[in-house]
């Protein structure tokens, strides 16, 4: 292709970007509208608009009533274009989500997970896929993206997770390879607390915000960083393993070392221990530790100022390297009003300008969310993104940036 053609059609991709991203944001808009949003010019915007419907991206929707009083045509998104896939996988239970392109789910399912974990669990997305496929009615074809958030860290030199002790056979097997061979299509995968990060950016307390800090606390203890809008991964894909923080215990003693010091401490089974060596009552889950403050526990009420009492020693943590605008707690245990205020209580009285802490608006749902905004984000980016460039070649001069997808 010579340059005046790359040029062309470089500057046909940008609009057509431009186009989507402006119906995707206002929901119905019209030719005119378009055009001032995206600063094409109205026949290109015509154009677009014309290519698009002919595809099946958008479709029109009615008409509006004009400034000099001629109906305009509006358009929307057709949201059954394509749909993508989000999968939340857990030491104890598997969800997966069916979205169409606006982000809308059209049909999900939540099963334990596998025992046998590794293929096995590839089996079991595969099975439990094509039953939601056939509860939405749509077209399997039609699915094109999938994004899965795991426990542990995703190598993606080998598509192997590691540190991921609670399922079975990931660091054994090309997990991204291998749901690819199975489903049909391409599946990014990720760490689960990056992507319940991305969930909260994408539909919680994390709007409109470009650094905060989501902290897990549950089984273990995680954290998803972001950092200028995108999250900090770190050049191995472990930043955020707080769970190696060297509080609550001796960072030395090896029996640490396979779930990280201060998940040692700040850990469900630890939190269990702590209540136990307080004298607490006999509770089989930390559930039962919050149930017992409502009669005046003194072992639970101790437990749990212990566990906030650490936990904002690692936010101590947080803040002084990665300076974030909000940290929002996450996780069964870590969402719980009692716990946030105490740790809300401490950071006011020992933390210089105390960051803001709130708990996660998305509760549970925000590592499935964030799953499905990342295949979303990578749709988007494949349908209506720039084509490959050489590294050399200079983007032509347009009058709307588009940002990203």
């Amino acid at each position: 292709m010579n340059t005046t053609s790359l040029q062309g059609s470089v500057t046909r991709q940008i609009s057509v970007r431009s186009v989507m991203e402006a119906v995707l944001r206002q929901g119905s808009v019209s030719r005119a509208e378009l055009a001032r949003l995206t600063g094409l010019s109205k026949q290109t915007t015509s154009e677009v608009i014309r290519g698009l419907q002919q595809e099946g991206w958008i479709r029109a929707r009615g008409r509006t009533q004009g400034a000099v009083g001629r109906s305009a045509a509006t358009y929307e998104l057709e949201d059954n274009g394509a749909f993508v896939l989000g999968i939340d996988l857990g030491g104890t239970k598997l969800h997966l989500a069916l979205a169409n392109l606006a982000g809308g789910i059209v049909a999900e399912a939540i099963e334990a997970t596998h025992p046998r974990g590794g293929p096995a669990l590839v089996g079991q997305i595969e099975a439990m896929l094509r039953r939601l496929v056939a509860e939405a009615g749509i077209d399997g074809g039609r699915i094109r993206r999938g994004a899965m958030g795991s426990p542990g860290v995703f190598q993606p030199d080998t598509g192997h997770i590691a540190i991921a002790p609670n399922i079975l056979g990931l660091d054994r097997i090309d997990m991204r390879h291998a749901l690819r061979e199975r489903l049909g299509f391409p599946v990014a995968v990720d760490n689960d607390v990056n992507l319940a990060a991305k969930g909260e950016q994408w539909q919680g307390c994390g709007r409109d915000l470009e650094h905060f800090a989501f902290i897990a606390l549950g089984t273990g203890i995680g954290m998803g960083l972001i950092a200028d809008g995108q999250v900090l991964r770190g050049a191995r894909g472990a930043a955020g393993e707080i769970a190696y923080l060297p509080f609550g215990a001796d960072p030395f003693d090896s029996r640490g070392y396979r779930h990280g010091t201060l998940e040692s401490a700040l850990g469900s089974q630890a939190i269990l221990e702590r209540y136990r060596g307080f004298g607490g009552e006999a509770t089989t889950d930390v559930r039962g530790i919050f149930e017992r403050l409502s009669h005046d526990d003194a072992a639970a009420q101790a437990t749990l100022d212990e566990v906030a009492r650490l936990l904002v020693q690692a936010l101590m943590a947080v803040r002084a390297v990665a300076d974030p605008e909000l940290i929002v707690l996450g996780g069964s245990i870590g969402r719980r009003a009692e716990l946030v205020e105490r740790v809300r209580a401490l950071i006011q009285r020992y933390m210089a300008d105390p960051v803001p802490v709130v708990a996660s608006a998305l509760g549970n749902r925000a590592t499935i969310l964030g799953a499905i905004g990342m295949a979303l984000t990578r749709l988007h980016d494949e349908l209506f993104g720039l084509p490959g460039l050489p590294s050399d070649f200079a983007l032509p001069a347009v009058a709307a940036e588009p940002s990203e997808g």
